[in-house]
């Protein structure tokens, strides 16, 4: 799938951008196919990429022990990422390393975004790293809020 500036443009997560790295975010931009039930990535792993989803449902999920020890897991859902919504943002931030396990709820196509290229442009273009770190940080300040209120009813079971 290609992705199109225009495409790009339809999202809120780029609102404040200009066209400049519309047309950049566009050229390092792939479509994605996920299948339900499919993980994108699992706590820990290194990431490289950050993710919009354009159709379907995704899960930030924590995978904990059935019974203590036990190998056996559960995911706990912390938070559904839908249409517009962005995740994987660990990628742009040092270690690079997923924070949570991510996978599908639903059929879904998503735009990946490969990270060391966006970096890298941040280099030249500090204004285009500053947008991007700021919508980074909210998305963190509204993952951490989902974890918080998920914490409390899980812990209250």
């Amino acid at each position: 799938m290609v992705i199109s500036n225009e495409m790009i443009s339809r999202y809120p997560f780029f609102a404040d951008f200009n066209y400049d790295q519309i047309s950049l975010l566009a050229s390092i931009a792939e479509g994605v196919m996920i299948n339900t039930g499919e993980y994108i990535f699992h706590e820990g792993d290194n990431l490289c990429c950050f993710f919009i989803v354009i159709e379907g449902a995704v899960g930030v999920v924590y995978e904990v022990p059935q019974k203590e020890g036990q190998v056996p897991k559960e995911d706990v859902l912390f938070s559904a990422i839908g249409p517009g919504g962005a995740f994987a943002w660990s990628a742009l931030i040092p270690p690079h390393k997923a924070t949570a396990s991510t996978k599908a709820l639903s059929p879904c196509w998503l735009i990946s975004f490969d990270c060391s290229k966006l970096i890298e442009n941040f280099e030249t273009d500090f204004e285009f790293g500053y947008r991007m770190l700021m919508k980074v940080a909210q998305i963190s300040r509204d993952r951490l809020r989902d974890t918080r209120i998920e914490s409390l009813v899980f812990t209250s079971k």
